[in-house]
């Protein structure tokens, strides 16, 4: 799933003219040696954190059908918050205010990853992906932490939290049985089926065994 929101976040950049120009877009930790490597204006979005939201969490199974028919049970899907730092990389700080700006507004005019950008587990799903942006990094955490962590310099950063679905386990259904109904008795009683209308002889059980003729009647005298 977290590839499917990364690819979901590349198209809808790649959509509003992100980054533009001839720019670069990014997907890893903006690290010193990857600073040294950058050779183009560059859009980088790095996932830096991975929380469920347990708030979303429900019980009991989800019916699936093909062609108007049951085949399958889904445990419901689990939800989780994936935190990004959007960030931009040039050589002069007003063309990487420039570029975080073009970021920034077409971050800002989505709440949801479109059904257009969704690929993969996301798009069979058919469910809301959420996105926010502009909030605080995630709980427990400092930006400053997040950059220390890098081994770089402090930057500014949009943060970017993504809300979405990892599938639950589909269990299929049984096949239908097709050999009718078969009752098994005490290991020495033969098996005996259900017949049907359209089975040749009697219908309905095979005849019964005969009970023993010396077998009590309850309640009757003990003799």
């Amino acid at each position: 799933m977290i590839h499917e929101v990364d690819e979901g976040i590349r198209r809808m950049l790649e959509a509003g003219g992100v980054p533009g120009g001839g720019g670069d877009l990014a997907f890893e930790a903006p690290t010193t040696d990857w600073t040294a490597r950058r050779n183009a204006p560059t859009v980088n979005v790095f996932l830096y954190d991975i929380r469920e939201d347990e708030s979303r969490r429900s019980t009991g199974n989800l019916e699936v059908f093909e062609r108007d028919e049951l085949v399958a049970h889904r445990k419901p899907p689990r939800w989780f918050r994936l935190s990004y730092l959007v960030t931009a990389w040039t050589n002069r700080p007003q063309d990487e205010h420039r570029l975080l700006s073009q970021a920034l507004t077409c971050l800002a005019g989505h709440g949801r990853l479109a059904s257009e950008w969704l690929t993969g587990s996301l798009a069979d799903l058919d469910l809301t992906v959420l996105l926010e942006c502009g909030g605080p990094v995630s709980e427990g955490r400092a930006a400053t932490d997040v950059w220390s962590a890098l081994g770089g310099r402090l930057k500014p950063a949009i943060n970017v939290v993504v809300t979405a679905p990892v599938a639950g386990t589909l269990t299929p259904l049984a096949a239908p049985a097709d050999g009718g109904l078969v009752l098994v008795g005490a290991p020495e009683d033969e098996n005996r089926r259900l017949r049907y209308d359209d089975t040749p002889g009697d219908v309905g059980f095979a005849p019964a065994r005969q009970r023993p003729a010396d077998r009590r009647r309850r309640g009757g005298p003990i003799r």
